[in-house]
Parts: C-alpha cells; structure tokens; sequence
C-alpha cells in the first residue's frame, strides 16, 4: 500500500479526473512543456550522434568537393542550396521526433483515488502494466527501452533514440522521407561528378587531389545507397501503417482491431493534421 504522500505526488504530476472516464493527455502538456522529453540510452544517442555525422559528412563532400570546385556557377548554386535546405529539414524533422513525447501514459496513475475516479461500471475491464505501474489505454505498449507505456505505439527507433507513437510518427515520417531526398540527390549529384571527372580526366574536377576525392565520393554513394534503402522502405512501410490505422506492432502480433479503424484518407489527416496544407512536410509546425 502506498504511503499518503506518495500518492500525493502521483496526483501533483498526473491529475486525476473529476467528470470524464478515460485519462485526458491534454491535462499533463502544461507540465509536459516544461521538460523536454529525452531518453537517456547509451545506444539510442550513439545511433542519434551518428544519423548527425553521417549528414554532416554528405553535406560536405557535395558542398566542398563536387559544388564549389564547379564552374557552372547556377548548377552550383541551386544544388546547394536544394541539398542544404533538405538537410535543415531532415536534421529539424529528427530532433522533433527525438525530443517529442511520442504519447506516453503517466507512470503510477493505477491508484485507488484514481480508478475511483474512473467510475467503472461492474464488470467492465481495465489494464494495468505491472512494469509501470500505469492504467493501459487501448492500444498502447509498454517499452522496455523508454520505460512507459507509450500511446499507438508503432515502434522503438534507436537512430532516433524514441518511440515512434501517438504524438511523434507525423515527424519520423518527415525525417525518413527528407533523408531518402537527401540521399538520392547525393547519388545523382555523385553520378554527374564521376561523369565530370573522367570527361575531365580529374584535372580541376576538385579542389582535392584524385585519389582523395575518389574516396570521399565513394563513401558518399556507399552511404547514400544505404540511407535511401533503409529510409525509402521505412517511409513506405509508415505510409502504409497511416493508411491501415494499424501500427507495425500490432501487424506483427496480428491483434485482432478492436477499435473502430479509420478510412485511409482519415488516417493521414489525424496523423499529419487536418487537410492537406505545405504544414503537412514542415517539422517546425
């Protein structure tokens, strides 16, 4: 049983509901909004350091190796600014999804006081998770990694170092779909220098020497195949989850819906909000 004054806490961080019967997320956001939401895992924030470096390292190459070197003033110009800009979106659409509560449920709110507020009708059933001590929404997962139970839980994504969930999954679609942008433009742009370059026969096709550029553009191409590979299937495979109103967990575990599922086109409005606007793909709406 718990003391008084830990339920007091409870209470102070989570307030219990006087006239509704399911727990409101809207009434925790005030308190939500004063901390930002970061997990604190070894390997989540190597994967997030390295997402980091590796655009880091193609904004690079195709900025200092196969653009400015350019003669052709305007190609150099709009390339970059189009790869650099898709960068900024990539880069902004990953802290977003890494630094948002991707819907969790407050932890002990399975308290007396609490159910009692519930105003549960004989017979009808609810779900505590016994690792967090939290009343379990419909739908909802606990993960072992964030330690909650998160709302819609879709999956745990280390190279965002989160969940991807209810609040959350409009910018990791975001972030996959502008990486795989950005990693097939650096192909292209790789494909036109190796054209260059050997036309040329290497001579003034960059400022650094042949066998140098030769390396750093054949990391690039190594690392943009990769990224837009692994990005381009995940974008689909959300895209598809969106449209199904079924997360990839509950496709995996093949549970059977007991909620009501939304028409497609609902699925993407309550995912990216509302009707479709330029607001859809900007992560700093």
């Amino acid at each position: 049983m718990q003391s008084s004054g830990h339920r007091f806490r409870d209470v102070e961080h989570h307030p219990l509901l006087a006239d509704n019967e399911s727990y409101d997320s809207s009434s925790s956001e005030a308190d939500m909004a004063e901390r930002v939401w970061f997990i604190r895992d070894g390997c989540g924030m190597v994967c997030a350091i390295m997402t980091w470096l590796l655009v880091v390292y193609a904004d690079f190459v195709v900025t200092f190796v196969m653009l400015l070197p350019s003669k052709d003033f305007w190609y150099s110009v709009i390339n970059g600014v189009l790869f650099n800009c898709l960068a900024v979106l990539a880069l902004s659409s990953h802290l977003r999804t890494m630094l948002t509560d991707p819907g969790a449920v407050p932890k002990g709110n399975a308290t007396k006081e609490y159910m009692d507020n519930l105003q549960l009708k004989p017979g009808e059933v609810i779900y505590k998770c016994p690792k967090c001590c939290s009343i379990k929404p419909e739908r909802a997962h606990h993960c072992s990694i964030c330690k909650r139970c998160i709302r819609k839980m879709d999956h745990h994504c280390p190279w965002v170092n989160n969940c991807v969930g209810e609040k959350n999954q409009r910018f990791f679609v975001l972030f996959t779909m502008y990486i795989a942008l950005i990693s097939a433009h650096a192909l292209v742009l790789c494909g036109f220098q190796f054209f260059s370059c050997v036309r040329g026969q290497w001579t003034e096709c960059s400022d650094f020497s042949p066998p140098v550029t030769v390396i750093l553009m054949i990391f690039l191409c190594l690392e943009g195949f990769l990224f837009l590979t692994f990005t381009a299937v995940m974008f689909g495979t959300q895209i598809h989850s969106i449209c199904n109103d079924e997360t990839e967990i509950e496709r995996l575990k093949s549970e059977k819906p007991t909620w009501e599922r939304r028409l497609r086109w609902e699925g993407m409005k309550s995912v990216f909000g509302g009707q479709p606007s330029l607001l859809w793909i900007n992560p700093f709406a």
